[in-house]
């Protein structure tokens, strides 16, 4: 098998929501790592992109061979001899707005029977990482297959702090040139403070969400464009401020450029892994032109894409010429401030 070209470290899960609609999906194939490649595919389906997570044995095997078959490199999963506890339990308050809550109760609500597959599910998602100690998703060194260090580009998705501060040194000993970051709400927090500038320093492109970013900041500064520079002043070369349904703010740090991009106006159906997805298209579009608006441009597209369906393979059966099109009309809405 060839060497892959970009490489997404993350989380594969198994996911368990109930849309706004009130349809409960039920344990079906999820992660921000999966999501984040089929951003890039849309762009540069081959070769194909590698993956790096870790799961359990109890993990669907037959969902592996999925990825496999649809043209992932799924020589990065490091599937463990014991059980992982992957689950993933969220509910959309509307189309847009994603909360945690307790399974039980939204399940009783809609008088479904409650899925065997998530009892004893307990939502951590709310607290705050650990500066020492590796989870076992966490990614250690050994995790990433020796080829993968021949790619040119790598994402890191949401993980946890001691992943982020660990995994771009060694990505960055092969012949990965561009590396990419999207933070994680475990440690884009006050507390962290003095923690995150380390994780920054050498990143092609920073990639948080704006509430995020705005945790980080909380008592120091309320004005996004102060923060992308006090970020960027970190050492990296892009700060992209992640807006959901308003677009992105993108602030280039040699120039000290400003520019606001509006979301493409696609129609809706299920916002799960949009934000993964425009990181996977950021990064194939910059490794395409190495202009960052053109990289953000093609990141919004593969993010409107991916929201209008569900499911980590709906946005790959699309026409082919749709990415393009999208873009060429999207090119013309930026701004420069």
């Amino acid at each position: 098998m060839e060497t892959p070209r970009f490489i997404f470290a993350g989380e594969l899960y198994r996911d368990f929501f109930i849309t706004a609609d009130d349809k409960a999906m039920v344990d079906v194939l999820g992660g921000n790592a999966p999501y984040a490649a089929v951003g890039s595919k849309l762009w540069e389906d081959t070769p194909p992109p590698g993956l790096i997570a870790r799961v359990g044995e109890d993990y669907p095997q037959g969902w592996l061979d999925e990825l496999a078959q649809r043209g992932f490199d799924t020589r990065g999963v490091n599937v463990l001899p014991e059980a992982v506890d992957v689950r993933n339990f969220y509910i959309y308050t509307d189309k847009a707005t994603r909360v945690k809550g307790n399974p039980v109760t939204h399940f009783a609500r809609l008088g479904v029977p409650f899925p065997k597959a998530l009892l004893g599910y307990r939502d951590s998602s709310e607290a705050l990482d650990s500066r020492m100690k590796l989870t076992p998703v966490s990614l250690r060194q050994g995790d990433i297959p020796a080829i993968y260090l021949e790619a040119s580009a790598a994402h890191l998705c949401p993980l946890d702090y001691m992943t982020h501060s660990l995994i771009p040194a060694v990505l960055r000993q092969g012949s990965i040139t561009t590396v990419t970051l999207d933070p994680a709400p475990g440690y884009m927090n006050a507390t962290f403070w003095n923690d995150v500038p380390s994780l920054i320093t050498g990143l092609t492109a920073f990639l948080p969400a704006e509430e995020d970013l705005r945790a980080l900041f909380e008592g120091r500064s309320k004005d996004p464009w102060e923060m992308a520079e006090a970020i960027a002043a970190y050492g990296c070369d892009f700060v992209v401020i992640k807006r959901g349904e308003r677009g992105q703010w993108l602030y280039e740090a040699a120039s000290g450029s400003r520019w606001e991009i509006p979301a493409y106006p696609a129609r809706l159906v299920n916002p799960t892994g949009v934000g993964d997805a425009f990181c996977g298209g950021f990064l194939a579009g910059y490794r395409r032109t190495y202009d960052p608006l053109e990289a953000v441009l093609n990141g919004n597209v593969s993010a409107s894409i991916v929201s209008e369906g569900t499911g980590i393979f709906f946005a790959l059966e699309v026409l082919p010429g749709l990415p393009q099109a999208r873009l060429d009309s999207l090119r013309q809405s930026a701004h420069k401030l």
